[in-house]
């Protein structure tokens, strides 16, 4: 079942609508919507459909995201179209309740599965950044920086730190999780799941390894669950495993590993086309190169050294997060 989905969103917040009882997955808020009609390319069904839930006239929008998902008794591909311009004020035309609902408020819980990549795309920022104390004197002064960056407004942190001990590695994770929390953004651990829930980190990021060991997916709902990938088998174990996100890399040649082919932006894009999950681009990123990845479908860009190593760091980190 084909669907067009229209993402409605402005000032920090979106349009979502309540399904009635007596349809499948009757009761849950989605994004308004329906069937694509054989006849119909999405845009042509997205602008009826909102015509006739929404009373507004679409005028623009550009692809968002596709997702895949199957239910027990049936079978979807939401198509989820980002509107841009429209005229007219969303009501609920077929009796629907509709409301607008800040992003960081969604409740993921309260949408059919179906819509849960469409959920995460809405509320992952354009940066996330990945640490690496190595670069610094000492484990206090990457904590400063850190702090700056949070402060800038950096809000999705992976903590990677392969050369502590499990011990300290522990350690350092309820320090960051506690300071991440303190300005509102979140933590992600790349070490073993289970570290999560005594470290009070918010998710984990999945290595290669991980991710082709594992049969399901290793947290609940409630947590982020993201994953290192480097071509499209990783990515299709990554969608089968419903993480939120991926990174998807090296997309250009690094300082780190100078020996590695890089995947170029046309492959990148290629496969970012293809994938049902959002993913960002990693590998020889600079802040500059955020609007040539979101051209070539990437949520945004995952950093290590080319973001840590920026002298005034506020300014790099407010530049992306203003996106």
């Amino acid at each position: 079942m084909h669907i067009a989905v229209g993402i409605i969103a402005g000032d920090g917040k979106v349009l979502i609508s309540r399904r009635s009882e007596d349809t499948h997955q009757g009761g849950k808020w989605e994004f308004p919507g329906g069937k694509v009609k054989p006849e119909e390319t999405v845009f042509e069904a997205l602008v009826r459909e909102l015509r006739e839930e929404l009373g507004i006239e679409v005028r623009t929008a550009e692809p968002f995201i596709k997702t895949r998902h199957a239910y027990a008794d049936r079978s979807v591909l939401l198509d989820a179209w980002r509107v841009t311009a429209y005229s007219g004020s969303p009501r609920g035309s077929e009796g629907q309740k509709v409301r607008w609902v800040a992003l960081d408020e969604l409740n993921v819980s309260d949408f059919p599965a179906a819509n849960r990549p469409i959920f995460r795309k809405l509320q992952l920022p354009p940066l996330y950044l990945i640490t690496d104390s190595r670069r610094f004197d000492c484990w206090e002064n990457f904590v400063e920086r850190l702090e700056r960056a949070l402060r800038a407004g950096a809000r999705l942190v992976q903590l990677r730190e392969p050369h502590l001990s499990e011990s300290d590695y522990q350690a350092r994770a309820k320090e960051t999780a506690a300071l991440c929390h303190r300005y509102g953004a979140k933590l992600l651990l790349n070490a073993d799941p289970g570290l999560v829930g005594v470290t009070d980190a918010d998710g984990v990021h999945l290595n290669r390894q991980r991710l082709m060991s594992l049969r399901q997916r290793p947290l609940g709902p409630e947590l982020l669950v993201a994953a290192s990938c480097h071509d499209a088998g990783e990515l299709e174990q990554a969608t089968r495993l419903d993480v939120d996100f991926a990174v998807l890399s090296p997309v250009a040649r690094t300082a780190s590993h100078p020996e590695t082919e890089p995947l170029g932006w046309e492959t990148f894009r290629d496969l970012c086309a293809e994938a049902a999950i959002p993913v960002y681009a990693l590998g020889g990123m600079r802040p500059q190169d955020l609007p040539q990845a979101r051209d070539a479908g990437a949520q945004g860009l995952a950093m290590i050294s080319g973001i840590w190593r920026e002298d005034a760091i506020e300014e790099a980190v407010a530049a992306l997060m203003k996106d």
